[in-house]
């Protein structure tokens, strides 16, 4: 897990999404006074204030925040992760590094799972053993002839992937939501914190109140719920921080090199 990384690949998006929301519902309050493109020009460019984004953003009015699209790239994610994420469909869009066309004979890296990297160093070794010794076999099946495309069913779980990932503002925020509660696996959790962290700086308007359900209020998971409750001035670098610090480390000394 410590070499995935997530890059919003239009950063502007963000910005664009919270400026249609204001826009968007002040025309349904103000549709009499439109009488030409100028005039909704006019109020398509008009100022707005934080606390008027803050004030559209609890509106129970999703659809104002749908007025725009943000792509999100995770590299080094395993194909376990694409498994769980991919279960989100309701205008999210996936593009991912795919088995049928891509032969990884040589070319594969897996993701160490957190609990593996916290245990000793057999562990670590013990599991890449696993997966290397089913990517080998990949590769003699695909050396016969059989074809990367069977041969990918042999392909472990940790395998890396890259992944593409658009959605709404709106639906960035129900993923992160659902997906960073610790009821989720270690990987999952990392990557959607990541990629919150990133959203969070480009617009924290929008993003502020993106975490877990217990950051906004009772769990939802009732009597499956984890009992840790997560406050709601955490930040997703301090969430890492706390349950991740191996990563947490990886990241500040990798900052440090650069």
């Amino acid at each position: 897990m410590d070499r995935i990384e997530v890059k919003v690949l239009n950063p502007d998006a963000a910005a664009d999404a919270e400026k249609m929301m204001v826009c968007s519902a002040r025309l349904t309050q103000r549709g009499h006074q439109i009488k030409s493109m100028a005039d909704f020009m006019a109020l398509y460019e008009k100022e707005y204030r934080e606390d008027t984004a803050n004030v559209m953003t609890a509106l129970p009015h999703p659809t104002i925040q749908k007025f725009g699209v943000v792509n999100v790239v995770v590299t080094g994610a395993s194909r376990r992760f694409l498994a769980q994420i991919t279960r989100h469909q309701n205008e999210v869009k996936f593009m991912s590094a795919s088995l049928q066309y891509s032969d990884y004979s040589g070319e594969a890296a897996f993701v160490v799972p957190y609990k593996v990297l916290e245990f000793s160093g057999w562990a670590k070794d013990s599991y890449l053993r696993a997966c290397q010794q089913s990517m080998k076999e990949y590769a003699d099946f695909v050396n016969t002839g059989i074809g990367h495309d069977s041969a990918g069913y042999m392909a472990p779980q940790g395998l890396r992937n890259i992944l593409i990932i658009s959605a709404t503002p709106y639906q960035w925020k129900h993923m992160i939501g659902q997906r960073v509660c610790r009821r989720n696996t270690d990987e999952t959790r990392y990557v959607m914190l990541r990629i919150w962290e990133q959203l969070l700086g480009l617009c924290p308007t929008m993003f502020k109140d993106a975490g877990p359900f217990c950051m906004n209020g009772p769990c939802k998971e009732g009597k499956m719920a984890c009992g840790k409750v997560i406050s709601s001035q955490r930040s997703p670098f301090s969430i890492i921080a706390a349950d991740y610090p191996l990563l947490a480390k990886t990241r500040r000394l990798a900052n440090e090199d650069a």
